[in-house]
């Protein structure tokens, strides 16, 4: 098995982000420093990431939580603010898969399985997101196109959504919108550019998955069949 896989396997990071951690050298063959990912390891090799044995994991886990506002998504913090591990609990080295940003709300995924960590991150696999967003008006016909078509949200990208509906309530607007790719706080930055104000932010879905009645805080683990659909 690669290096990079085996570490994927073992929930360290996706493929891809295991090349890189590989190359800072992060892990060990039998005591021995390995900087190529693609190094292959062999039944009884003994592989340390960080100087901590680890192991390819048989099982596929996937944790669903409701993220709360004001916290992480992060294995870790430096800082010692709050981060999304606060509120879950597993055997298992989960990592979330995507990100919603601090004051972004809802459904986010962690899991052990690096495979599918780098298939549903991935920008070329267009994995639907779905979110809540309330502004202070509703978007006009043009701005929608805009949206839909891609406009620049600055550092040389485009962001791009479909408006799926808009609802005005007490003077605010309730959009739903779907995104495809995933660049960071897009949906904030497309606002930005639009110059219209982003009250709250909510994701209520993720390819096959919807929030539910899962409360802000809970978290559940996904059933099989649920790990199947998102797999296909």
């Amino acid at each position: 098995m690669r290096l990079n896989k085996y570490l994927a396997k073992a929930g360290i990071a996706s493929r891809r982000k295991a090349d890189n951690l590989i190359r800072m050298a992060t892990t060990t063959v039998n005591g021995n420093m390995v900087l190529d990912p693609a190094y292959n390891v062999v039944k009884d090799d003994e592989v340390r990431y960080d100087g901590k044995v680890i192991y390819p994991n048989i099982e596929s886990v996937v944790l669903m939580l409701n993220k709360p506002k004001g916290v992480i998504t992060s294995s870790r913090d430096n800082h010692g603010r709050e981060t999304v591990m606060n509120y879950i609990s597993s055997k298992y080295r989960l990592v979330p898969i995507g990100r919603l940003d601090k004051d972004s709300t809802g459904l986010l995924l962690l899991t052990n399985d690096g495979d599918l960590h780098h298939y549903l991150t991935h920008p070329k696999n267009h994995i639907e997101r779905d979110y809540q967003v309330i502004i202070e008006r509703r978007l006009s016909s043009q701005e929608v196109k805009k949206i839909k078509i891609g406009l620049s949200i600055g550092l040389g990208q485009y962001g791009k959504a479909q408006v799926l509906s808009q609802k005005k309530k007490k003077g605010r607007t309730f959009t739903v919108l779907r995104l495809r790719q995933g660049k960071k706080r897009e949906i904030r930055r497309i606002f930005q550019r639009l110059k219209i104000t982003l009250f709250s932010l909510h994701r209520f879905r993720f390819s096959t998955l919807e929030l539910g009645r899962l409360k802000e805080g809970e978290y559940r683990e996904l059933l099989p069949h649920e790990i199947i659909e998102l797999k296909q």
